[in-house]
């Protein structure tokens, strides 16, 4: 069997976004495609896996998207494994990899809450949630948080240190809520190593925070 032209097929893939995407928001925007299919690569190179599905389920899961407080937002994978699997049809992706590949789509997203049952959607998802942790996740976070008018973080208590985090109403209750827990839930030890460098990142980012904002932060 002929080996595939991995090139040829990421730049159709990216062509193919770059319709898709132009009403997108920005914390879900090319930019963050390109990244989690720059992580995908990294991780790549020391776990095994077929990078022709994770390549393609990287570049096109998040083909559709929708916005954080849609009622449907939990389908939005599943609609974006339809629509890369469509896609896919035309460019005539081989049969046997198309499910595997619509599954590592459907898998990627943190709120569908679908387990990833290959090594493939177990990297992609990997790769995915990797973009949300670090710098990036910080300017990530409050980009999502000042779009949908949330304030920085709960005046009183803005660490969540005597109350449960509520991450629909203030921004930073976002890390506490989500973004900590990711690094314990990655999926092969690549990732999980580079999320414990960046989530220590944003934990050093938090403790600067509170020294700007003053005694509201301290113990």
């Amino acid at each position: 069997m002929d080996e595939p032209d991995l090139n040829l097929l990421e730049k159709k893939c990216s062509e193919f976004l770059q319709n898709e995407l132009k009403e997108n928001d920005p914390a879900h925007d090319l930019a963050h495609t390109k990244r989690v299919v720059a992580n995908a690569k990294l991780l790549l190179k020391t776990e095994s896996a077929d990078a022709e599905i994770v390549l393609v389920a990287s570049w096109l899961h998040d083909c559709v998207t929708l916005p954080k407080n849609h009622p449907d937002r939990k389908k939005t994978s599943t609609l974006a494994a339809e629509k890369a699997v469509k896609f896919l049809q035309e460019i005539r992706f081989p049969e046997e990899k198309k499910e595997q590949t619509a599954h590592a789509i459907q898998a990627h997203s943190y709120s569908a809450g679908i387990d990833p049952e290959t090594k493939e959607a177990k990297l992609v998802q990997d790769a995915d949630r990797l973009d949300a942790l670090g710098a990036i996740g910080i300017a990530r976070c409050f980009m999502v948080g000042g779009q949908l008018g949330r304030p920085v973080y709960n005046p009183d208590d803005p660490f969540c240190k005597t109350r449960t985090p509520d991450d629909s109403a203030w921004t930073t209750d976002h890390f506490y809520k989500k973004l900590f827990s990711l690094q314990k839930n990655m999926n092969t030890e690549s990732a999980r190593r580079e999320a414990e460098k960046r989530t220590r990142y944003m934990k050093e980012f938090l403790e600067k925070l509170g020294e700007e904002i003053g005694p509201l932060s301290q113990d």
